[in-house]
């Protein structure tokens, strides 16, 4: 007899942890590093030490709980974040983990002791909303980002440096990171598919490369009435061509080539003032690396080429670069089997998504499981999914984990 997802206990711990960072309206801000972050992280180790876990952190402020099996040995992890956006909804990333800690309880109830450890973790700034890149601390944990200069990254906004940070909230340790024997990760959807299609259950196939740049761009201010156009060097024109040229370029490539401008500012800000600077960002995505690649050498490009004629300058500096990652097959077969033993609609799916799991996809078996969405929307404080859909996700995970790490009764 399989150990059983309990919904009242799981959803206990997303509504529970829901409330730090709570947002008026809904939603939570729990950004990296912040006293919010903080906060959670406070709850998720008390969590953690209720259910029995080893807990140990790591120098970039990864947490995990480790509960021991038969055998020692690397553990079977399930992992994702809990820092948020500014407006983030309850479950993107805290699901994962929150799903982990489920998976430990139900065990625990049953108890059953399987042949291998089986660990929960929440990684260091995943979304990478105050500092870049994102997937921050998994990828410094698996060795695909250097510690010492992810320490020394200092936050968009300026304000903020991580390794201070870390020491401010008390969150830099000092345990090895670890190479799990598989790793896990549930996470919702954040697209419309599952919902659309009537799927309960994503058997997620890989990730999508990622290719973030901001651009700066210099020009000189000067009377915004008086100023022909033809002698201007307007910042904020050359800004709005780069990001026009992204868009483009997403729909001449076609799906699914997306090209996003998340930050777009110019300086001095003033209604008759041509202005002298602006900034934006661009977050170019596709499954074909090499596609990504070539659009992302395209904008660049292009924006060299409207400052020159704009008589401006341009600087340009990456934020993130990722490949596409494709998750183990056995594995996506293994979570498509689980589905379907629980009668549950199963698809195929890439993810659009960046997430912890392309971290440890090179190293270890590594998949993921997707959830349907309300209405697609994440990032967003009406971030939804159904109960119902919650705990069959959960469901689905303890059954492969179980499979993975060996359940005895």
């Amino acid at each position: 007899m399989r150990p059983e997802i309990s919904a009242k206990r799981l959803m206990g711990r997303v509504f529970e942890l829901g409330e730090i960072g709570a947002l008026e309206g809904g939603g939570v801000c729990r950004l990296a590093l912040t006293d919010a972050d903080r906060a959670g992280r406070d709850w998720l180790v008390a969590q953690m030490q209720d259910l029995g876990l080893s807990v140990s952190i790591d120098a970039i402020g990864n947490i995990w709980g480790i509960r021991p099996g038969a055998q020692d040995g690397p553990p079977v992890m399930i992992g994702s974040h809990i820092d948020s956006v500014a407006t983030g909804g309850l479950y993107d990333g805290a699901l994962g983990v929150l799903s982990g800690l489920e998976v430990v309880a139900a065990l625990n109830a049953a108890g059953m002791k399987t042949q291998r450890p089986v660990a929960v973790a929440a990684f260091t700034n995943e979304e990478g909303a105050r500092f870049a890149p994102d997937m921050m601390g998994s990828g410094v944990h698996q060795g695909t980002l250097d510690l010492d200069e992810m320490l020394a990254t200092r936050a968009t906004d300026g304000s903020a440096v991580v390794g201070e940070e870390l020491d401010r909230i008390g969150y830099r340790g000092s345990a090895a990171p670890i190479t799990p024997a598989a790793y896990l990760e549930l996470h919702v959807e954040q697209g419309p598919v599952l919902e659309q299609e009537g799927i309960r259950i994503g058997a997620v196939t890989g990730v999508q490369g990622i290719h973030w740049t901001e651009f700066t761009v210099t020009g000189q201010t000067n009377h915004a009435g008086t100023t022909p156009m033809a002698l201007r060097r307007d910042a904020g024109q050359v800004a709005a061509r780069i990001a026009v040229a992204a868009d483009r370029i997403a729909a001449e490539n076609g799906p699914p080539q997306v090209a996003t401008v998340g930050v777009f500012e110019l300086s001095p800000g003033l209604v008759n003032v041509v202005p002298e600077q602006a900034r934006l960002t661009v977050d170019l995505r596709n499954t074909d690396g090499a596609v990504l690649e070539a659009a992302g050498e395209r904008l660049l490009e292009e924006a060299e080429a409207a400052a020159r004629a704009a008589g401006c300058t341009l600087r340009h500096r990456p934020l993130a670069r990722f490949a596409p990652v494709g998750f183990d097959a056995g594995l996506v077969g293994q979570i498509e089997a689980a589905a379907r033993a629980r009668q549950l609609s199963v698809k195929r799916m890439p993810s659009g998504a960046g997430h912890d799991a392309q971290m440890f996809a090179p190293n270890c078996p590594t998949a993921m499981i997707f959830i349907p969405s309300a209405k697609g929307l994440s990032h967003n404080i009406n971030e939804h999914s159904e109960e119902d859909d919650i705990a069959a996700g959960a469901q689905v995970l303890l059954d492969v984990v179980c499979d993975l790490a060996g359940g005895l009764a």
